[in-house]
């Protein structure tokens, strides 16, 4: 049964980004299958006292009906949800979680949002993650000596995830490597560029800096930022950095200044344990990272506030990076009965838009991300709740054994389509629209395990499939486009085996480190092009709006609409048979197959039956079918 429907997009919301005190028109559309309706209202709270808006039809065509109502924005963040009233007095209440005979929370409301928006670019962004140290070196890391640290390893060799090889195994990796290895992005067609961190540190992953002044020398020092992002630029990429703002390493220059220093101007900048500063709190008790305390006004200063500020410094050219992705973004200022964060992350964007308000500000939230992101600074999250694991609820082979994103489960929870849709649904609900449209699909990144390791078989094109298709950032995480696999995040941060992609190497030539054959590995690198092609050929998939159409145990089907085009999906990881309603969806008549492969049967609604589409696919698949945009009248 088809149910009334409205999200944040551009059908249903008439302003995206208002300031306080605008007036901003909101739809719903309802099926005329619901029955006949009396009325149709909003709710909304501002200031925590509910006031209604009444709606009235703006169109009525294809099986459907358009309410639409004003509703002031009072609220930064403002919440509104859809009261139906039907004919025979009966109600239901419409949120962003879906349609309920009972009231619902405050918290599962539609939200619009009164903060400055985020960059115009950020909706089509496809990101590409790439960590330093194993994605390419260049032939002037050849004379840089190993620091002490270190344990050398030559780019083939396997990664040694037992500590301390766990992070002090050093390939080399460095910046102008990665410089001559932007030109597989551009065909990959990513547009943005995710750099984990290049300050110096005494661990191969460089979330323990020494200093945030300069880039590591390992990686070629600030001359090799400043010639990596130029040449990024010149092709159409953009990137980002990464900085952690919930601690530094025990090495960093603020910290060797404090500790057994109390009268150190830096001695504020941390917790400390002990009147003599030398017991300190660390990011989840690992010494080697201390943790920062933003009640410094001091700290503040340095590191987030003002155009002399670490933030401000690397965004400005001859660096000019793109935005940052921030660090343990969840747990930054917070500690016992301080909580900062919300000031933290105001600074850092208001910095940020002092420098370059075109920057782009991502968080890491790995659980329920929600509460922190509400549009007043991350313009998305980097989390796995809402998308990653679901997904690999859904399509990983049951029983598979996993560390599972640091959740001690053991094997990885088997997901039922339903299943996936309910865990995505409540996770993705919280966000107003704008924020889910900037946060990472990612099936994986350099902190878990591959997605390819445990995934049923067919499923990696289902998997990435809704990635580039599903609202947020599509997210290739260095080596997913060569098909590796690993086990962990430490094992998942392997060199990438460039060699394979050599005119000359015989397809069936395997890789020693990753045990991925050529033939594999450019099979891989089609699969993961074809689908990013698909994403920035169609607008509606960055753009449009986000309508469930059929949800099965294994078979899933949605829409994205949007005035210009629409795109149906369909996902799959077994053998499916699907009938909609000729109403889920408008144009049948001229669907044309963009994507994999299916069957459809369109029977036009006659005297005898209301007609419908009948899509089948043969084992699992990811289908999309492009189809005429959606324009109500009022447009």
């Amino acid at each position: 049964m088809l149910t009334p429907h409205h999200d944040g997009s551009s059908l249903y919301v008439s302003d995206a980004a208002p300031h306080l005190g605008d007036t901003v028109r909101v739809r719903l559309r309802i099926p005329h299958e619901l029955g006949p309706v009396a009325a149709v209202r909003t709710r909304s709270n501002p200031d925590h006292e509910p006031r209604f808006t009444d709606a009235a039809v703006v169109d009525s065509g294809d099986g459907w009906d358009w309410w639409e109502a004003p509703v002031e924005v009072e609220n930064p963040v403002h919440g509104y949800r859809f009261l139906v009233t039907m004919g025979d007095g009966s109600s239901v209440w419409v949120n962003a979680t879906g349609t309920w005979p009972t009231e619902t929370l405050d918290a599962d409301d539609f939200r619009l949002v009164a903060y400055d928006a985020p960059p115009e670019w950020v909706r089509s962004t496809m990101l590409y993650q790439l960590f330093p140290d194993r994605f390419a070196r260049s032939s002037q890391a050849n004379g840089r000596t190993a620091p002490d640290w270190a344990m050398p390893a030559a780019w083939t060799d396997p990664v040694d995830d037992v500590p301390p090889g766990r992070s002090q195994q050093f390939y080399g990796g460095d910046l102008d490597g990665a410089a001559e290895r932007l030109d597989h992005l551009v065909e990959l067609g990513v547009t943005l560029v995710y750099l984990t961190p290049v300050f110096p540190g005494r661990s191969n992953h460089r979330y323990d800096a020494a200093s945030f002044e300069h880039v590591d020398p390992l990686l070629g020092g600030d001359d090799a930022l400043a010639r990596f992002v130029a040449a990024a630029h010149s092709r159409g990429l953009k990137v980002i950095g990464d900085l952690t703002t919930n601690h530094c390493g025990d090495g960093h220059e603020w910290f060797r200044a404090a500790l057994g220093h109390p009268d150190a101007p830096e001695s504020d900048f941390f917790y400390w344990l002990n009147a003599e500063h030398t017991e300190y709190v660390a990011w989840l008790g690992v010494p080697s990272l201390p943790k920062f305390n933003w009640a410094s006004a001091e700290l503040r200063r340095r590191f987030i506030e003002g155009p002399d500020s670490v933030v401000a410094h690397w965004l400005k050219p001859p660096f000019s990076l793109d935005g940052w992705r921030i660090d343990v973004a969840n747990m930054t200022g917070r500690y016992r009965d301080d909580d900062f964060n919300t000031e933290v992350r105001r600074i850092i964007r208001r910095t940020m838009v002092e420098v370059n308000p075109d920057t782009i500000l991502l968080g890491e939230s790995t659980n329920d991300a929600a509460p922190d992101f509400q549009g007043d600074a991350w313009h998305g999250a980097m989390t796995y709740a809402n998308f990653t694991r679901p997904v690999w609820g859904w399509l990983s082979e049951p029983g598979s054994r996993s560390t599972y994103f640091g959740q001690p489960v053991g094997v990885i929870p088997s997901y039922s389509g339903h299943e996936l849709v309910d865990a995505h649904t409540r996770f993705a609900a919280a966000f107003p629209w704008r924020v889910r449209q900037g946060t990472m699909n990612a099936l994986d990144t350099h902190d878990v395990p591959r997605f390819h390791t445990h995934a049923r078989q067919g499923t990696v094109p289902v998997a990435f499939g809704l990635s580039v298709s599903m609202p947020g950032i599509p997210v290739v995480w260095a080596g997913d486009e060569f098909g590796l696999s690993a086990e962990d995040g430490e094992a998942s941060r392997m060199p990438m085996p460039w060699h394979l992609l050599g005119a000359d190497v015989d397809p069936a030539a395997v890789d020693p480190a990753t045990g991925v054959t050529a033939e594999d590995a450019r099979a891989m690198l089609d699969l993961y092009r074809g689908l990013i092609a698909l994403r920035r050929r169609h607008p509606a998939l960055s753009d449009g709006g986000f309508r469930w159409l059929h949800v099965g145990d294994d078979v899933l089907v949605f829409v994205r609409e949007h005035r210009d085009e629409s795109v149906l999906v369909l996902a799959s990881r077994a053998t499916a048979d699907v009938r909609l309603p000729y109403e889920a969806a408008s144009g049948w008549a001229s669907a044309a197959v963009v994507y994999g492969d299916v069957l459809i049967d369109v029977d036009e609604p006659g005297e005898e039956d209301d007609g419908g589409a009948r899509l089948r696919v043969d084992g699992p698949a990811f289908v999309a079918v492009a189809l005429p945009g959606v324009a109500p009248a009022g447009d």
